[in-house]
């Protein structure tokens, strides 16, 4: 067989030619409509109401209140989901299917369930807010507890194992935040205080070890972020169900002080009617996005709620939310995009 004189050129060009065959494109940034309809796998809306999101790898893990139409009425429910690009989400597992666990009476609450994995334990625990109705009290509000589930694995089945007034305050609202430096903390709404708690939790995670600061305003549905520096801090007002103007403060220390708190958005949107659930930081070569969650709540429809994921425009103590639209999320290189 006679060889012919190939060029190092068209070589090189058609081993490139070879491997864009097999190897996959880059995925195009995935688009997010915020206020609609979110469709998992199986073509059902989202259940991850009072939601947070842990990551493991390169997966974003979504869990929250599962207000499925037809649940079991007489237990509690907490759905799982995972995502690589935060647009397009898998059902995983009911993680929590929980009767009553401690005599808490049969109009006990779980609401917005956060979940933190400690490396020291190789653990998954679950915060989670507890409450009821208190023997006398006229408030279904009136345990004010947090509840602690764990598991092994990430989507698996999590064990209730107690529930507590975190450092012996009532707890309504909470939130999660893990800084920088991978310390985790818990941020509850202590109403007597007239304030919300930002509270370490102990090694294990399993109890809240330290309170951190008191933030002096009453505020629910906190929410933390550390970008280029300052600590953001974003709360809704105590109006129950109904939407209101959301507001932010800064500070250069968890412990504080803490500025004054300034609106999000223009106040008559009250929040495009969306309450705060959690801000998350999405890091990349090429940007840092904060993205705003917060839930639509539907009092009478819960499981129609819906979901405002916005990527804030934040930098220098300035926060604020744009109007709920189309945008692309590109969790690779960290960049999001307004699409018009």
């Amino acid at each position: 067989m006679r060889l012919r004189h190939v060029s190092l050129g068209a070589l090189l060009v058609a081993v490139a030619y070879c491997l864009a065959l097999v190897a996959p494109a880059h995925a195009a940034p995935a688009s997010i409509v915020s206020g609609d309809l979110w469709p998992d796998d199986r073509g059902r809306h989202v259940q991850a109401h009072g939601g947070g999101i842990t990551k493991c790898g390169e997966t974003y893990y979504w869990f929250g209140e599962d207000r499925s139409k037809d649940n079991d009425p007489g237990k509690r429910y907490v759905a799982c989901y995972a995502s690589e690009d935060l647009a397009h989400w898998r059902f995983r597992n009911q993680v929590i299917r929980l009767a009553d666990p401690a005599g808490f009476g049969p109009e006990w609450i779980l609401e917005r369930p956060k979940v933190f994995f400690n490396a020291k334990t190789k653990q998954f625990v679950m915060y989670m807010h507890i409450d009821g109705r208190l023997p006398g009290s006229e408030s279904s509000y009136s345990l004010a507890r947090v509840g602690v589930a764990v598991c092994d694995t990430v989507d698996g089945d999590y064990r209730f194992v107690k529930s507590f007034r975190p450092l012996g305050m009532e707890s309504r609202d909470i939130g999660q935040f893990i800084d920088d430096d991978g310390s985790a903390y818990l941020i509850f709404e202590s109403r007597p205080t007239k304030g919300f708690v930002i509270a370490r939790l102990s090694d294990d995670y399993l109890d809240v070890e330290k309170e951190v600061c008191l933030v002096g305003a009453p505020i629910e549905g906190g929410a933390l972020v550390h970008y280029q520096g300052l600590y953001y801090a974003v709360g809704s007002a105590l109006t129950g169900w109904a939407p209101n103007p959301n507001k932010y403060a800064t500070a250069t220390s968890l412990a504080g002080p803490w500025s004054e708190f300034r609106d999000i958005a223009p106040p008559e949107k009250n929040t495009y009617g969306a309450q705060s659930t959690m801000l998350l930081k999405v890091v990349g070569p090429k940007a840092t996005t904060v993205i705003f969650m917060a839930d639509v709540w539907k009092p009478d429809a819960q499981w129609d709620s819906r979901y405002v994921w916005m990527p804030l425009e934040i930098g220098g103590g300035r926060l604020w939310l744009p109007p709920p639209a189309v945008w692309t999320i590109d969790v690779g290189t960290g960049e999001a995009v307004l699409k018009h």
